[in-house]
Formats: structure tokens, sequence, C-alpha cells
């Protein structure tokens, strides 16, 4: 990847490992924006973002994601993922509609700026990309565990169901539609472990990588 090119880095990451943090800390020393499915999910909602709209919009600007990036204010509390993957099993029913409207979102996020896509579809979504890092952060269950309890103030027991239910709907979501494992490593140009390491470390070793 070239850094001093328009460029997208992509992080698949197992919940409670500390990736989507890790990617917040690349994107923030980049300078670049940061993207993950809870922003994606405020661009469909709010924005009613769909593919139609974005069609429309390209054929009216050129610089469509530009002026529209004026409007769009995300905080903090909107970005976070345990609101859109710890919920009702409905909450986790992805159709074919919703799937082609967040593809063709990254696809035109990734054609219009560099930046940082933390989620379950841009791994795959963005391969074609001609400056793309594809990144997998993992760490062991007990990491994993003890890191949701402390963040979400769960119970063990909670914790572990937790981890389970998502793991279970982002490898479901990544088989039906990329037609791949999550954890195939030979989809990505980084696998790394979070056990022993900080986020910043992380971080660092990914911005070491880059160069």
């Amino acid at each position: 990847m070239n850094k001093n090119e328009k460029f997208v880095i992509t992080i698949n990451r197992e919940l409670g490992s500390g990736g989507r943090t890790v990617g917040r800390i690349i994107a923030e020393k980049l300078d670049v924006s940061f993207y993950d499915k809870a922003v994606i999910k405020v661009l469909e909602d709010k924005y009613k973002l769909s593919t139609d709209e974005i069609e429309r919009l390209k054929s009216r600007n050129r610089s469509w994601w530009s002026d529209f990036k004026r409007i769009l204010i995300v905080g903090e509390d909107a970005a976070n993922e345990f609101d859109y993957y710890v919920g009702s099993d409905a909450d986790l029913l992805t159709t074919e509609a919703i799937y082609k409207t967040e593809k063709n979102i990254l696809l035109g996020i990734a054609e219009e700026e560099s930046c940082v896509i933390a989620g379950r579809s841009a791994f795959f979504v963005l391969s074609g990309h001609p400056n793309h890092l594809s990144i997998l952060i993992q760490a062991s269950m007990e990491h994993r565990i003890e890191r949701v309890m402390r963040k979400q103030k769960m119970s063990r027991d909670e914790a572990i169901k937790t981890i389970e239910k998502v793991d279970k709907m982002r490898e479901d979501y990544v088989n039906n539609y990329a037609k791949t494992s999550r954890y195939d490593t030979r989809n990505y140009d980084l696998v790394i472990s979070m056990d022993g390491k900080t986020e910043e470390e992380v971080a660092n070793l990914i911005l070491a990588y880059i160069g």
C-alpha cells in the first residue's frame, strides 16, 4: 500500500479484540476518515443513502461524497458497535438489498477518499481497490471475554454468549455474500493477534509495516 496515493485500509476483527479501536487510531495518525458498521448504518437510516441515491448524486456531481460529508455528523455515541450487533435475532438479519446498499456506500467512499474502514464486508467488497491493505485482528477468547466484560459491563456468561452470537452472525454473513470464511488468512495482507499488546502498539505496528 502506498500512503502517498489514495488508499483504503480495511480491518476485519473479532468482537472484543480491540480491532475497531486500532482502526480509529490508525485513521487519526494518518489523518484520514474512519468508518465502521455504525456509520454505514447511520448513512442508510438517517440520510437514506440508498444505492439509487448514490448513483443519482454521482450523476449530478463528481465530488458528491465531499459535499455529502459537509453535512454528515456522526458522534462517538452513534458508533457503538454493540448497538447494532447485540439485539434481537431480527436485528441481525441482512437482506440482499441492505447488502447491496452497504456495498455501494463502501465503494463510493473508497472511490472518493483515503480512509480506514472497520466492518464485516469491507475486506471483500474493496478487494479490487488498487491501493488496499487488508488486515485481520484477532485475540484469544479469554482476551475477548475480559474486554467485553470490562467495556460493556457484562457478566462472564453474558460476554461469552455475546461473542458466540456475533461470531456466528459475522461468519454466516461472509459465507453468504463473499463465499469465503472471514478466518481464511488468504483474504488478508496482515493477521495480528492482540494478546499481550495495546491498541496503540498494534496501530504503530501496522503503520511501521506501511512505512
